[in-house]
């Protein structure tokens, strides 16, 4: 595979970022519905939003990983980048996709300013991992997730 393009999802691209989208819920296990891919979709378009998405494209500009990364304040450090999710279709690894796609959100975190680029990731997504371990440093926090009381 020829070295990939980046570049932000476009409103023609809707199809092939949704399938590439479900790949990544279903690698979690995480069940959406039509709703929440609409919802997501328009995030990345809505410059009133925090939410963008870069897209690899192959040789014939086909996508073939994705990216969805936002701005965000920290106290401690000052405005940051959030790398929310990162996707590669199984056809497409290791040829650099995840490479690209992390080589493109450092030159967008230089360009704004942003203090760090920060994510997570599962403890046991090890082929991931050894991506990671090439681009950052791994940090001694833990994640925690806490649901809002419901009534």
């Amino acid at each position: 595979m020829t070295e990939p393009t980046i570049t932000p999802a476009r409103p023609e691209d809707q199809a092939r970022w949704r399938e590439l989208y479900a790949g990544y819920a279903a690698f979690y296990r995480f069940p959406l519905a039509d709703a929440d891919y609409a919802r997501v979709w328009s995030w990345i378009h809505d410059p009133a939003r925090e939410t963008r998405c870069l897209l690899a494209r192959d040789a014939e500009g086909r996508p073939v990983g994705l990216a969805h990364y936002r701005a965000f304040d920290a106290p401690l450090r000052g405005t940051s980048g959030f790398l929310d999710d990162l996707y590669v279709d199984p056809a497409a690894r290791g040829g650099g996709v995840a490479d690209a796609l992390l080589a493109e959100l450092r030159r967008i975190a230089a360009a704004q300013g942003w203090a760090q680029v920060r994510w997570n990731t599962a403890e046991d997504n090890y082929r991931a991992r050894a991506v990671y371990d090439r681009h950052a440093v791994k940090t001694v926090f833990l994640t925690y997730g806490m649901d809002p009381e419901q009534d």
